[in-house]
């Protein structure tokens, strides 16, 4: 019996070290320092989609209710958003960098997911862990937002845990947080209507963009020295490469994914 228990605790304390242990890119509070970055250099390039767009890359989904605002028929819903080659919709990201720029503002003067005419927008958008702002800016219809934490996202094993969810049922703002506890990668889907997603991703530091519509990114201030530059996008997961970045210079690097 005594034995039976000491195997049982044994297990529990191994599970408790790696359920408790955040992994690297983790958005944790007080792993990144704000600094003043002189001569910082610049990491640009493109990330590309070699091939056909699979079938499934667009997917329809039929519109069953708020037909007036949601539109009518069928909604598409592109989990593969590719065109003249650029692939869309993916993050870039520094990873594992301990000091820097200072972030910026965001755009609106607080970070911002806005539902209207049943969509996320923007669809991919990066925040700093913390405050957000959910808006509704649909009339008359009952929204409910579902954020979730995508844990295991770069071992190819996803689990997803619950951050905020709650129905918005009028137009108007709420604000919760963002606050990831081992992943900075996060979906959001509207419990609502089962066409309606959208990708955060909600790093330590400030040195992470969304690609364009052309598929270029550009980060730039970054502290002269050697780092991994990550790639994510939502359905194809991580890429990740070396760089060297060199005062007032410029890095170029490229990502491709395919099928």
């Amino acid at each position: 019996m005594k034995s039976s228990r000491f195997i049982t605790s044994l297990i529990l304390a191994a599970f408790a070290s790696v359920a408790f242990v955040a992994p690297a890119d983790a958005a944790k509070p007080g792993k990144y320092k704000e600094v003043n970055v002189a001569d910082g250099g610049t990491v640009k390039g493109k990330v590309t989609f070699k091939g056909d767009v699979p079938s499934d890359g667009i997917e329809k989904i039929l519109i069953t209710k708020n037909a007036d605002v949601c539109g009518k028929g069928e909604r598409e819903v592109v989990w593969v958003d590719v065109k003249d080659g650029a692939l869309r919709s993916v993050f870039v990201f520094i990873s594992k960098i301990k000091e820097g720029k200072k972030w910026e503002k965001p755009e609106f003067g607080e970070y911002m997911v806005d539902q209207k005419g049943c969509r996320f927008l923007p669809w991919a958008q990066v925040v700093r862990p913390g405050p957000i702002v959910i808006r509704n800016s649909d009339l008359g219809v009952l929204h409910n937002i579902n954020a979730r934490e995508l844990i295991g996202v770069e071992k190819g094993r996803v689990v997803k845990k619950t951050l905020f969810n709650f129905g918005q049922p009028e137009p108007g703002d709420l604000r919760d947080k963002i606050k990831p506890r081992r992943s900075s990668y996060i979906g959001i889907n509207c419990e609502a209507h089962n066409f309606m997603f959208g990708y955060l991703l909600a790093p330590s530091h400030p040195y992470a963009v969304v690609v364009g519509d052309d598929g270029s990114f550009s980060i730039d201030n970054i502290p002269p020295g050697e780092y991994t530059l990550k790639a994510w996008h939502p359905r194809y997961g991580v890429k990740k490469t070396k760089i060297k970045v060199s005062a007032k210079g410029t890095v170029d690097a490229n990502f491709e994914y395919s099928e």
